[in-house]
């Protein structure tokens, strides 16, 4: 397994303005000692400017595994369609992030309301209290992943479903507007694994913070950093030194800080990269998480 020359985190937001408070930016550099560096512009990351972002090193070749926060799909496997009973469901991947930005044109800032809002995509959702679509599928929970269903049996994670769009917990509108990025993108930057690992420059990949701060030491009931002590003790475990300091230590920013060292030292496990619960028909249409087992 090869590694990367660079490592990035972005940990995403689909938060309806023009720049997200939760949209965060760390990188890494592969050589000992390097420290991680958080990225932020003047006034803040918009979805576009991360866009800008990744298409510049797409364009540039950079060698860099980039983790984003988020999920790139919504469940298939379990009915055999991501919205069943609509005609119009996609049939992989790729036709679901165009579907997705082709139906949110008219949203400023790269957002979602136009998918959610939608009057047959929202009856697969739950909007609200008392508001829930009569295809939100399964009771409580709502449908998952197969990935999201393996790392609540085997413990690995806590995935809520991307058809819940109530609570701090849901993660559908980040997860959405993460797919219009993905469609822009337009095949710039593999994203596996629904292409191939190739053998240089950038790739993407899904990530979980909460794996990363659980590998950094911080256990199952404490996921969040917000001083600098704890963030040097987390970077520490992963064999970072801490970053340049931080003009505040909010989850956003730290999460992205651990997540971009850990992916730094597990890149070139090669299990990771070949999970047992993988298989084709998975990696086509809902993808995988990077560090599930």
């Amino acid at each position: 397994m090869r590694r990367f020359a660079n490592y990035a985190c972005f940990d995403w937001s689909g938060q309806a303005v023009a720049r997200p408070k939760g949209l965060a930016l760390a990188t890494i550099a592969d050589h000992p000692g390097a420290r991680p560096a958080l990225h932020r512009p003047q006034g803040g990351w918009s979805r576009q400017a991360a866009l800008d972002w990744l298409i510049a090193h797409a364009d540039a070749g950079t060698d860099m595994l980039i983790g984003f926060d988020l999920s790139p799909t919504f469940p298939f496997i379990d009915a055999g369609a991501y919205f069943p009973g609509w005609c119009d469901s996609p049939s992989d991947a790729r036709a679901l992030w165009a579907m997705v930005d082709g139906l949110c044109a008219d949203d400023l800032h790269l957002g979602a309301s136009g998918f959610v809002q939608h009057a047959e995509a929202r009856r697969y959702f739950r909007h609200g209290k008392g508001d829930t679509g009569d295809r939100f599928g399964a009771a409580g929970t709502g449908r998952l992943r197969a990935v999201e269903r393996h790392q609540r049996a085997t413990g690995q994670a806590n995935s809520a479903s991307c058809f819940n769009l109530v609570g701090a917990a849901q993660v559908g509108k980040s997860s959405l507007t993460g797919m219009r990025v993905l469609h822009r993108l337009q095949g710039r930057i593999p994203v596996w694994p629904f292409d191939p690992l190739p053998a240089k420059g950038p790739v993407i990949v899904e990530i979980y913070t909460s794996i990363a701060a659980r590998a950094a030491g911080m256990g199952k009931t404490r996921s969040k950093v917000r001083d600098g002590e704890a963030l040097t003790k987390a970077l520490a475990a992963l064999g970072a030194p801490p970053p340049a300091p931080l003009a505040r230590h909010d989850d956003h920013s730290t999460d992205a800080l651990i997540t971009a060292a850990w992916l730094r030292s597990v890149a070139d496990d090669w299990p990771l990269w070949a999970p047992a619960g993988l298989n084709d028909i998975i990696a086509r249409t809902e993808g995988w998480t990077f560090g599930v087992k």
